[in-house]
């Protein structure tokens, strides 16, 4: 709770402390020299900082649409609810039009966010106290200056996974005569934040260093967002001139920075490691606290109740509990019901990741319906709040170790036509994580080129689920459309219960069970009260459902297989990615207004 404290006393200091833009590219600011004071003192200089920090977080950042709205559009999950061009669902679907509200804020916060960062990189190397200060406050203010280098990185490398091209504005906006800039090719923007980062790793200190929080960056986590950003530069994109996925110039360049930065972070196993729990991970989101090994390198803070710098987290999206119950919340992101069977069952991830069941007014559980699966890495109950309140101080996920240590075997496999031993053990590890309580169902891990790749795209799919990595994933593999015409077929087979799903039940019979949310995810799916016929019960999700005569009275009827019907698949109001076109929708339009507010901007990849 200490951490949380500092962090809102610190962004109450920033808002008398420094005034940012309050619109896109807007001109609003102190006076050059009342923002060059701020930073000549190294306490006003932390308070700008935080003030940085602020812009990643509340409804526009990622408590809300950065994290549940505009990425949720994948074969792992999906918003919940019925197309609307102008809602999140037509996101979702892949139709989002240009006037829908959603586009709006997040564009502008994260512009925000750029010009408080631009701030602090243009004052604090002029500042006197960096000049001229001791020597442990010129190292503070070199911390700063990396963060701030850092957090830029972050705002731009999330505008150009949304939107493509953008203007760039690496200065504050006073220090422009015209600011309305024009968009700004991808690469050159990419080129700069390598650049910007490089130095900034410099700069910032290793987690044990200097007791770094989860919430503050540390210098792997500026190596692992290189490493992102360097993948994103190696990888495919949808280009503005040819209207065509395009992979980026000269790969190979980048999947080596990509490989270097995460072995060095691989290899500070004092700082960041695989939590051998993979609930955990989450768990410590919902209490405020580090999880039990860092396998977190980076999460976004979440405080203070409101819809600026607290999430929704758990109550948007997560369980869904009945409005009756004490948690009121969850529901509004939905997994693809074909997901759940990706799992093996010993596979520890599944029942963190994919909520089959609902907790009623009554406060116990019931099994959901096919199309009511939840992404389970967020409950409102795994928090202490409960009542109707919709934010609930729920930390986000920017970046774990798994994910650095896929990112350096993926990488090591490009570069190499094939994966070292060093890469074939990092996939090793994360899937050993998963089967940790069944080694003997760990799969070997393949040693060719192309079937090493398909193994990583596969782990990442089962590893990152429900944290709005997936779309990004398959935009950057150029295999968006692949994973949807194969997602499709794969929802016709569960339908029809032909294929894979030949053995799947059509419905699953059960009685309410008590919830006790201090259980685990497994534990909780164990107690649910399913007749089974004299199947072993850990089979029931793979097995023919029993004759209903068989089965006594007081069990309710849950449509499982049969909670999927052709309209889930096919048609124009839930219909899975039902609008997606390759080569147009990778990316997202721009909000009408701020295409009227800047004459250089043009909507582009066929908006």
């Amino acid at each position: 709770m200490k951490m949380k404290t500092r962090f809102i006393l610190f962004t109450l200091l920033m808002g008398f402390s420094l005034i940012s833009c309050e619109d896109y590219l807007d001109t609003k600011s102190l006076s050059k020299d009342s923002q060059g004071d701020i930073f000549n003192d190294v306490s006003n200089t932390s308070s700008a900082i935080v003030g940085v920090y602020g812009e990643l977080i509340g409804d526009n950042g990622y408590g809300n649409r950065l994290s549940e709205i505009l990425p949720m559009a994948a074969d792992d999950f999906e918003t919940s609810g019925d197309y609307n061009c102008n809602d999140r669902r037509g996101i979702s679907m892949y139709a989002a039009c240009s006037s829908n509200p959603e586009l709006d804020d997040p564009f502008r916060q994260l512009y925000r966010g750029i010009e408080r960062a631009n701030l602090c990189i243009k004052y604090i190397p002029t500042s006197t106290v960096y000049q001229n200060g001791s020597e442990s406050d010129k190292n503070m203010m070199d911390r700063y200056l990396g963060e701030a280098l850092t957090l830029r990185a972050q705002f731009y490398y999330e505008l150009i996974r949304n939107w493509g091209d953008v203007p760039f504005q690496d200065k504050p906006s006073s220090d422009y005569d015209n600011l309305f800039l024009e968009k700004t090719d991808r690469d050159i923007i990419y080129e700069q934040l390598l650049v910007d980062l490089e130095e900034a790793a410099q700069y910032v200190p290793w987690r044990t260093e200097a007791n770094i929080p989860p919430t503050r960056l540390d210098k792997a986590a500026v190596k692992a967002l290189r490493a992102r950003i360097a993948m994103a530069r190696a990888g495919y994109s949808l280009r503005r001139e040819s209207q065509q996925m395009e992979q980026g110039s000269e790969p190979n360049t980048y999947y080596q920075i990509a490989r270097q930065e995460c072995l060095e972070v691989i290899e500070r196993r004092g700082d960041h490691d695989l939590n051998p729990n993979f609930e955990d991970i989450f768990r410590s989101l919902h209490e405020g606290r580090a999880d039990n090994t860092n396998e977190i390198i980076f999460e976004v803070g979440a405080f203070g109740g409101n819809s600026k710098t607290d999430s929704k987290l758990g109550y948007y999206n997560g369980l869904r509990h009945d409005r009756a119950s004490q948690w009121n919340g969850g529901g509004g992101v939905n997994a693809i019901p074909v997901y759940f069977y990706e799992f093996k069952r010993e596979d520890q991830r599944r029942d963190v990741t994919i909520n089959i069941f609902e907790v009623n007014a009554d406060e116990k559980t019931e099994v959901a319906r096919a199309d009511r699966w939840t992404d389970g890495k967020f409950r409102k109950s795994w928090t202490n709040i409960t009542g109707p309140s919709q934010n609930l101080a729920v930390n986000w996920p920017i970046i774990r170790f798994s994910d650095v240590l896929l990112m350096f075997a993926e990488a090591d496999n490009e570069l190499n036509n094939g994966p070292s031993n060093k890469a074939i053990s990092a996939l090793q590890e994360v899937r050993a994580r998963a089967f940790i309580d069944n080694p003997d169902e760990i799969e070997p891990i393949p040693t060719g080129q192309q079937e090493f790749f398909d193994a990583i795209v596969h782990e990442r799919y089962l590893e990152f689920g429900g944290e709005s990595i997936r779309k990004y994933d398959l935009i950057r593999w150029n295999l968006l459309n692949e994973k949807f015409i194969e997602t499709r077929q794969k929802l016709e087979n569960f339908m029809e219960g032909t294929g894979d799903y030949t053995n799947v039940p059509a419905v699953i019979y059960y009685k309410e069970a008590s919830y006790d949310p201090s259980l685990s995810a497994q534990e909780v799916v164990e107690d649910l009260d399913i007749f089974f016929a004299g199947n072993d019960e850990s089979t029931v999700f793979y097995n023919p459902a029993p004759d209903a005569s068989q089965v006594p009275s007081g069990y309710s009827e849950a449509r499982w297989r049969d909670g999927i019907e052709e309209e889930y698949i096919d048609s124009e109001r839930k219909g899975f990615m039902q609008y997606f076109e390759p080569n147009r929708k990778e990316l997202l339009p721009l909000y009408d207004d701020i295409i009227n507010t800047n004459y250089n901007l043009t909507q582009d990849y066929g908006y």
